[in-house]
């Protein structure tokens, strides 16, 4: 039997679902009221200041989850843009999103926002509220595969800054950006390993350095202040030097939520900070994982460039993503519980 809509009041929220190393994107297809702006960073202030609500039906419990990310597909003011994206999250929207961008790509490859994908690659142009993000497809006989893209420019913003942080003292950080601001530090300060140790102690420590670096490191971003704002932060295994072997990580970003997956953007970052500190070299690719799924991504600075008075790069990351459903959702009036909440 195909399933109908029950009785509801107000539009149907339509979704694709997919995932990118075992972190989730919820792509709204339908059913959002027009998301006003001159731009997609103006777009990304009109959806958090008027549209929040139906951020939260979707990431929120009981359609979504704690850690649930989701992407809206918005106009572009860019010509070449094949389309524009605001992403949102458990506390509100990103710049950036690597493992969504390389989702973002599949999709707008098999959902016809391409017009004449080719073999072997389709080139997909998505604009983040970072800037212009180019997504490469794998197309081959009508199927897409594997996606890599070029970042914006990302560049190591300061490194071996000390801040104190709560329940743990004086902790160096270093802090890069790759479309979005991480902080990064070494899991082993906490005596954790980001493979083995319990996702909780992993979540408490990056969140207190989160704070640290919120309130002692004021951030700026030569292009717009709106992307001038820590993200989260990241935990290494400590293996920066370049190697064959895969180095992993776990991020922690907005409210205390968890990447299942290596983090696009993070690995973009990382991938900047390894370059500035002379630990990789241009197009030296390396293998990051996830240590919370042991997902992969690939990812290696390719072009030397600037972003203001920065020395910066632009990073290559590539991964797979896949499909794992559709979905309409709807609100019913008397439903108390239908604007959404979240278990801390």
């Amino acid at each position: 039997m195909e399933p109908q809509l029950p009785p509801h009041e107000g539009a149907a929220l339509s979704v694709v679902d997919m995932h990118t190393g075992g972190e989730p994107l919820r792509i709204i297809v339908a059913g959002y009221p027009e998301v006003k702006g001159d731009g997609v960073l103006s777009k990304r202030r009109y959806a958090r200041e008027h549209l929040d609500h139906l951020r939260k039906v979707l990431m929120y419990e009981p359609r979504g989850h704690y850690d649930m990310y989701g992407a809206l597909i918005v106009d572009s003011e860019v010509p070449e843009a094949h389309l524009g994206v605001l992403f949102m999250h458990n506390e509100g929207y990103s710049t950036m999103c690597g493992h969504a961008v390389i989702a973002l790509g599949r999709f707008a490859v098999d959902y016809k926002l391409v017009k004449e994908p080719r073999s072997p690659e389709t080139q997909v142009n998505i604009h983040c509220p970072c800037g212009l993000v180019k997504a490469f497809v794998e197309y081959s006989a009508g199927r897409t595969g594997a996606v890599r893209f070029l970042s914006v420019p990302a560049f190591a913003f300061a490194t071996d800054v000390t801040v104190a942080v709560e329940g743990f003292g004086e902790v160096t950080v270093d802090v890069s950006y790759g479309g979005a601001f991480y902080a990064f530090v070494d899991a082993q300060r906490f005596g954790l390993d980001v493979n083995g140790s319990r996702t909780r102690d992993l979540v408490d420590a990056a969140t207190a350095v989160t704070r640290a670096v919120k309130s002692q490191v004021k951030l700026h971003h030569p292009v717009s202040d709106d992307l001038a704002f820590l993200y989260g932060t990241i935990l290494t295994d400590g293996r920066d030097a370049f190697s064959p072997e895969p180095t992993a990580n776990i991020c922690v970003f907005a409210e205390a939520q968890v990447d299942r997956s290596p983090t696009g953007s993070g690995v973009t970052a990382r991938v900047a900070l390894q370059y500035h500190k002379g630990l990789i070299k241009l197009n030296q690719s390396r293998t990051f994982q996830s240590g919370a799924t042991g997902s992969q991504f690939t990812g290696k600075a390719v072009e030397e460039t600037s972003c203001g008075d920065f020395r910066a790069v632009v990073v290559e990351v590539a991964g797979r993503a896949f499909y794992t459903g559709v979905s309409r959702f709807v609100q019913e009036p008397d439903d108390e519980l239908t604007h959404g909440f979240l278990l801390k």
